[in-house]
């Protein structure tokens, strides 16, 4: 564990907004095992879009807190690599997932998620548990 990077995915977060017992969710019992996180630009995009007037001072002060990675010329590779794998595969998900999974992978981050059924078919990414 040491000093590894956890990713988080779009439905952790969510889960921690919605939960009223922060101590519940993913994000929170990972807290006690890892120190650092971040999330991709993918992910702060689909926040972004989904959020409501009256979540903005929430999601202010939990991205101003939080490092937030670009998604750049090595995610796009990586991307590429798991949608060839994926339709290879006949597995494809959503395309958020795969930017999401792809700066996971070219950061060497851990993804934490609670959509482990699709992050499980993208080979060489760690899910965190």
């Amino acid at each position: 564990m040491g000093n590894q990077v956890i990713l988080l995915d779009t439905s952790v977060l969510i889960e921690f907004f919605r939960k009223s017992n922060k101590q519940k969710t993913l994000f929170y019992s990972l807290s006690a095992k890892y120190p650092q996180f971040a999330v991709s630009t993918i992910t702060r995009f689909e926040i972004f879009v989904g959020q409501n007037d009256n979540q903005d001072e929430f999601w202010n002060k939990f991205f101003d807190k939080i490092k937030i990675i670009d998604f750049d010329d090595r995610c796009a590779f990586y991307a590429g690599e798991i949608v060839k794998q994926l339709k290879r595969n006949n597995k494809m998900i959503e395309v958020s997932d795969i930017l999401i999974a792809s700066t996971a992978i070219a950061n060497d981050f851990l993804i934490a998620t609670l959509n482990t059924k699709h992050f499980i078919r993208i080979k060489n990414l760690k899910v965190a548990n």
